[in-house]
């Protein structure tokens, strides 16, 4: 199981992509409601060290740091995950910059190559495995509001092996 480090939204932003999940499963789109919380990955791995969050500290003085949920958008081909766009601006990109350069040295074997600067495209998840008929009913469920301003709030460590968050900061 992977280890990632993430931004978590302010309570409103949540509470607004936790609608939309709800929304998307009273659809009958296997969206990610009931479980997990609302969050943009910033780096991935199979392992992350516990020093990872002491070198990372630091950066929560910069929260809250302001986002824009935008667009709704699909990776991967059939049965995508559906996805909604976390306008990237300098301010995030040069967080997330930092949080590679921060942590690199304790993601074991090494960072996943999307979360990488450069190669990642920061997102929330709404669904999986969104295809077929469904698609066009998750696209519009999944667009509204079309733009949804908030902030991210805290910094965490998710551990996929033991299913544990830990709060950085």
């Amino acid at each position: 199981m992977v280890h990632s480090i993430e931004l978590l939204f302010d309570g409103e932003t949540e509470a607004t992509i936790r609608g939309l999940w709800e929304a998307l499963a009273a659809a009958g789109i296997p969206s990610q409601a009931p479980a997990g919380r609302p969050h943009v990955t910033l780096a991935v791995a199979d392992r992350i060290a516990e020093e990872a969050d002491a070198a990372l500290r630091p950066l929560t003085e910069r929260l809250p740091l302001r986002c824009a949920v935008g667009a709704s958008l699909l990776l991967g081909r059939s049965n995508a995950i559906l996805a909604r766009l976390i306008v990237p601006t300098a301010e995030l990109l040069g967080f997330h910059a930092e949080v590679h350069r921060l942590c690199g040295e304790h993601l074991a074997p090494a960072p996943a190559p999307t979360s990488l600067p450069g190669q990642w495209t920061p997102h929330v998840t709404l669904a999986r495995r969104v295809g077929g008929p469904a698609l066009s009913r998750a696209l519009r469920i999944a667009g509204r509001p079309a733009l949804l301003e908030g902030s991210f709030a805290a910094l965490r460590h998710w551990n996929g092996e033991k299913k544990v968050d830990y709060l950085i900061g």
